[in-house]
């Protein structure tokens, strides 16, 4: 093919590291976390831990809330955000809902964080 030009075009977004990306009281700013936690709390926490990796139905077998706080403790360590397992615990004892509403922001916003490649084709 003869005159054609292909550019490739790669964009780089990163998140920062280090803190949360969204508050603990930001639910207003992705209104269908807000929404589907309304409107079924285990639905979106199964969701949630599904998209991080681990099995669905781990919130189900959340008693005392060691799910939710080893949870808060692997996307901590795997996002780079400081803090410390007494942190986890009473973000999670005074603000359960909000907390697994900012664990759910989190991942959707680091899911689409990182390196988008696109390629153009010219012809001549």
């Amino acid at each position: 093919m003869a005159g054609q030009t292909t550019t490739t075009i790669v964009t780089t977004q990163h998140v920062s590291s280090g803190t949360w990306t969204t508050g603990i009281c930001d639910c207003c700013s992705d209104m269908s976390t807000c929404c589907c936690a309304l409107c079924c709390f285990p639905c979106m926490q199964c969701q949630t831990v599904s998209q991080f990796g681990w099995c669905f139905c781990m919130p189900l077998l959340d008693c005392c809330m060691v799910v939710s706080c080893c949870l808060r403790q692997k996307m901590r360590e795997q996002y780079n955000i400081h803090g410390s397992c007494c942190d986890d615990f009473c973000t999670l004892c005074f603000c359960y809902p909000c907390a697994w509403c900012q664990m759910s922001r989190e991942i959707k916003i680091r899911a689409h964080s990182g390196t988008v490649v696109t390629q153009q084709i010219t012809h001549s």
